[in-house]
């Protein structure tokens, strides 16, 4: 899941497509501001779920990057002729998956294997 926003995050900085004119497409305002800023909270809070540190905190903006999303490009999609709820499912399907894991990661915290779980064990004695 980190990496995957990690990755993400990158692309907005380094590839348009993916950041700045799918921001305009979208409608955001200041397209290259919104584009840069969700994209440092993608790089940051996805790298800090990939170390298993911090993970609830770092869920939650990850959790209203991942909703904005949805709300922004998928759910305008069931107003589209042609498309509909089923097309809407089926292009949702990663985002849904990204969210559901968000929200595991926010419930049950960090694996056994997390720098979270190694700072509590070594503070723990």
């Amino acid at each position: 899941m980190g990496l995957i926003f990690f990755t993400q995050g990158i692309l907005k900085f380094t590839d348009p497509n993916m950041g700045v004119v799918r921001f305009t497409r979208i409608g955001f305002p200041w397209p290259g501001a919104t584009a840069h800023f969700v994209g440092t909270f993608e790089v940051l809070c996805g790298l800090l779920i990939v170390l298993g540190l911090a993970t609830r905190l770092a869920a939650v903006p990850l959790l209203a990057v991942i909703l904005t999303a949805i709300a922004t490009t998928k759910v305008p999609e069931l107003l589209r002729a042609g498309q509909g709820f089923w097309f809407m499912v089926s292009d949702a399907r990663a985002d849904f998956a990204m969210l559901c894991s968000l929200i595991f990661l926010l419930l049950s915290g960090p694996g056994p294997w997390s720098l979270d779980r190694r700072c509590r064990r070594d503070l723990d004695g």
